[in-house]
C-alpha cells in the first residue's frame, strides 16, 4: 500500500510563511539530530531522508512555489531522494568538518604521465618535412628489481601500517558525532607493500631515469606551435596502465629573407630605378631555386608579384601555397658625376611639379601583407 507522504512544512515543524533563514536553520537542527552516522536508530536513515526531501523543496524559491500551488504533485521531480547525494545537505555539511564521504580512489591501473619535447627546425625544413632524431628523458621500470623496487633476492612484503589495503582509516569526532576519515596510507604510498630492503639501483622507487633516442617524422607545412603527438613515449603507467604520449612541439627559426604569411612566402625584392621604369627579367630565390620573373615597365613600389604554386605546402591537404613578390625601388644614395648628368637631363622631360596622392588601396595592400 502507497504511504502518503507528510506535508514538507510539518516535516521540518516550521510554519508556511517561514523565512529561507528559518527553513535552513530547522534543516541543521533536524540533520544534527538524525543524520544516520548520529543516530543508530532504525527509522534515522529514513526520517533524514525525509527531511532532506523537504529541504530540497522549501529550500528553492521555485520548487516551493509550486509545492504551495500544487502539493507534492507539484515537486515532483524536482528534488533527489538518494540517500548517497544527500542533496542540499552537502553545502551545511562542509561547514561543520570540510566535506563527508571523501574516499581514496581504489588502486588499479593509472596512465602515465605525458612528457612535452621543444624542437627548433629551420625554415625549409618546416616547409618540405624532415626527419629528426632527438634525445627524450624518462623513466623506465628498473632492470635490476624488474620494478618490484625491491633488491634482488628480496621481495615486497605486506603493509604493516595498513595490512595491505593502501588506505588507513582514523577516527574524527565533530559536532555531528563520529566519523571515518580515510586517507592514502603513508607509509607505502597506497601501494599497500613494503620492500624491507630497496633496489640500490632505483631506491625503492621502482624506476630510473632513463635517455632514449627517438626519430621524429615532421610532416610538410608545419609551423610554430605546431605538436607533434608520439603515442606511448611518456611517461610509463602504474600498475599496469598505459604510458602516457610525448609531445613534440616544433619551433621555426626565421629565414634570412623569406617571410610566412598562412601558407604563402614573401619575399621582398629591391629594383633600381631604370629596373622599375624599363622592366627586366630578375633572377629571385624560392623555395625550389633560383627562378626567373619578368619585371614590367612602369613597374611602381609595392607591386606584387604572385607565382603560384610556390609557398609552403598545405599541412593537411594537397597543394601549395603561393610565392609573394613585393617589389621595392631603390634610390641611389650616391651618384657619380655621369649618372648625375644622365638624372639631370631626365628630370627636364618629367617636370618638377609635386602630386599629392592619397592611395589608402595601397597602404592597406601593404599593411595587411606585412602584418605576419
Amino acid at each position: 500500500m502507497a504511504t502518503t507522504k507528510r506535508d514538507y512544512y510539518d516535516v521540518l515543524g516550521v510554519g508556511r510563511s517561514a523565512s529561507g533563514e528559518d527553513i535552513r536553520r530547522a534543516y541543521r537542527k533536524l540533520a544534527r539530530q538524525y543524520h544516520p552516522d548520529v543516530n543508530k536508530d532504525g527509522g534515522a536513515e529514513a526520517r533524514f531522508k525525509e527531511i532532506n526531501e523537504a529541504y530540497e523543496v522549501l529550500s528553492d524559491e521555485r520548487k516551493r512555489a509550486a509545492y504551495d500551488r500544487f502539493g507534492h504533485a507539484g515537486a515532483e521531480g524536482g528534488f533527489s531522494t538518494d540517500f548517497g547525494g544527500f542533496g542540499g545537505f552537502s553545502d551545511i555539511f562542509e561547514e561543520f568538518f570540510g566535506g563527508f564521504g571523501a574516499r581514496t580512489a581504489r588502486r588499479g591501473p593509472r596512465r602515465g604521465a605525458d612528457l612535452r619535447y621543444d624542437l627548433t627546425i629551420d625554415f625549409v625544413e618546416a616547409a618540405f618535412g624532415v626527419e629528426k632524431e632527438i634525445e627524450v628523458t624518462r623513466h623506465e621500470l628498473c632492470v635490476r628489481c624488474r620494478g618490484t623496487g625491491a633488491e634482488p633476492g628480496t621481495t615486497p612484503v605486506r603493509c604493516a601500517t595498513c595490512n595491505g589495503t593502501g588506505e588507513v582509516r582514523r577516527m574524527q569526532q565533530s559536532i555531528l558525532g563520529s566519523f571515518v576519515n580515510v586517507s592514502t596510507c603513508p607509509t607505502c604510498r597506497g601501494e599497500g607493500e613494503t620492500v624491507p630492503i630497496a633496489c640500490i639501483e632505483c631506491r625503492g622507487s621502482k624506476y630510473v631515469r632513463l635517455g632514449r633516442t627517438l626519430t621524429v617524422k615532421i610532416p610538410p607545412g608545419v609551423d610554430t606551435g605546431t605538436q607533434i603527438r608520439l603515442a606511448g613515449e611518456g611517461e610509463p603507467g602504474e600498475r599496469g596502465g598505459p604510458s602516457g604520449n610525448l609531445y613534440v612541439v616544433l619551433d621555426i627559426k626565421p629565414h634570412p629573407y623569406f617571410r610566412r604569411k598562412d601558407d604563402d612566402v614573401v619575399l621582398e625584392v629591391a629594383l633600381n630605378v631604370a629596373q622599375a621604369a624599363l622592366g627586366d627579367r630578375v633572377t629571385i630565390p624560392t623555395l625550389d631555386g633560383d627562378e626567373a620573373i619578368d619585371i614590367a615597365p612602369g613597374t611602381q613600389p609595392g607591386k606584387v608579384i604572385r607565382l603560384r604554386g610556390k609557398g609552403i605546402p598545405h599541412l593537411r591537404r594537397s597543394g601549395r601555397g603561393d610565392q609573394l613578390v613585393v617589389v621595392q625601388v631603390s634610390i641611389p644614395a650616391s651618384l657619380s658625376a655621369d649618372q648625375r648628368r644622365m638624372f639631370t637631363e631626365l628630370s627636364k622631360t618629367l617636370g618638377r611639379e609635386v602630386i599629392a596622392q592619397n592611395d589608402k588601396g595601397f597602404l592597406d595592400k601593404l599593411k595587411n601583407l606585412f602584418s605576419i
